[in-house]
Order: structure tokens, then C-alpha cells, then sequence
């Protein structure tokens, strides 16, 4: 397995290899002060960016279905006494354990919407999320186009962003941007999409 940067262990392949955390944080206009999710944060790259250049008065949550990459986020928490960092080990199709109701200013998901169509259980990952962000709160989702190209996950669990707004407005949440020129370059063009959603 390649270790990224940070040297923590990932179920798949860390996106830390080919995805620039600053490009996709910089979507999120981040104030420095917000209670953040890296929801299926693998090595926890995203998250860790989060706190050392994002987000130092607020708190980050660091969510993985994986036991490995909490045990290595909570390595990191104590090597480097990080107060505001809390990690889960959560399936999130089954719920977030510990996070309150409409408590979370910005969910950032990204490579990880794709599982849930493989699994279908595309609806109740979605209403965990509907039920942890706040009224105001932003739900961003960064996956692979719905394109046949050799890269990333097999073309029928990809969704276009369309299909995705159709997936959110079932749960009462608009899409309120979409970014469709984000992440690697690839001969078809930009490797992916960013997507935000809000309550209605």
C-alpha cells in the first residue's frame, strides 16, 4: 500500500496522490471558526489540512468507516495536541454517533458519494447528512464524473450532477453550486465535479 505525505493508512486509494486539498478547500469559504466533517476521510489529509491551515478556532470531525484510519487520526491528534479534532469510526449509512441534530456547519465528502450508489444506500447516507448540518450549513460533494474513462470507480456507480440534485431535493436539500472544472487533469478534461447543497 502507498502511504501518503501524512503517513497514514487508507482502505482505498488516498486522493492525496492526484486532488489538491487547498483547490477543493478553497471552495468552501472557510471562516476559521466552523464546526467541519471529513465525512469518509480516509488518511484524514483533508481533515488534518483543515486544522493546520483552515480552521484553528473551530472543530473538525474526522469520520471513516475504516478502524485503521481513526486509530492513525487519533495518532496524530495526541502526537501533535490537537484539542479540536474528533474522530468516529462510523458506518455513515447508519448513523454518526455523538454528532447532535443540525450541528455541523460544512460537510466535505469527497470520493466517497460513489460507495453509497454501490451499495444503494444512497438515501440514508444522505439523511444522516440532512439530519448533522445545520439550517445555513453547506453539504460539498467532490466525486469522479460520470465518465467511462479508466480512472476511478466502474462508470455505473458514478452520478452526474444532476442525478445528485435529484438524490438531495428528495431530502429537502437545493444544490446551491457546482463546480465542474475541479481536480485532475485528464485528456477528457477535469477529472471531477464539487457540489454543494442546503437545506431548503
Amino acid at each position: 500500500m502507498m502511504m501518503p505525505e501524512n503517513g497514514h493508512r487508507a482502505h482505498g486509494f488516498s486522493s492525496a496522490f492526484f486532488l489538491d486539498s487547498d483547490e477543493i478547500l478553497r471552495e468552501l469559504d472557510l471562516e476559521g471558526d466552523e464546526t467541519f466533517m471529513d465525512a469518509g476521510c480516509g488518511d484524514g489529509h483533508n481533515a488534518i489540512k483543515v486544522l493546520e491551515d483552515y480552521n484553528h478556532s473551530g472543530t473538525v470531525y474526522a469520520v471513516d468507516v475504516y478502524d485503521a484510519s481513526i486509530e492513525d487520526m487519533e495518532t496524530y491528534k495526541k502526537e501533535n495536541n490537537v484539542e479540536n479534532l474528533i474522530n468516529i469510526e462510523a458506518d455513515i449509512t447508519e448513523g454518526i454517533p455523538g454528532v447532535e441534530d443540525a450541528s455541523v456547519d460544512v460537510v466535505l465528502m469527497v470520493n466517497v458519494f460513489h460507495g453509497f450508489k454501490a451499495s444503494r444506500k444512497i438515501d440514508e447516507a444522505i439523511c444522516e447528512l440532512a439530519r448533522i448540518i445545520k439550517p445555513n450549513g453547506k453539504i460539498a460533494i467532490m466525486d469522479y464524473k460520470a465518465w467511462d474513462v479508466p480512472n476511478g470507480p466502474p462508470t455505473p456507480v458514478r452520478s452526474s450532477p444532476e442525478e445528485m440534485e435529484e438524490f438531495f431535493a428528495k431530502h429537502n436539500l437545493k444544490k446551491v453550486y457546482l463546480n465542474e472544472e475541479i481536480g485532475e487533469d485528464i485528456p477528457e478534461g477535469k477529472s471531477h465535479y464539487l457540489i454543494m447543497f442546503q437545506k431548503k
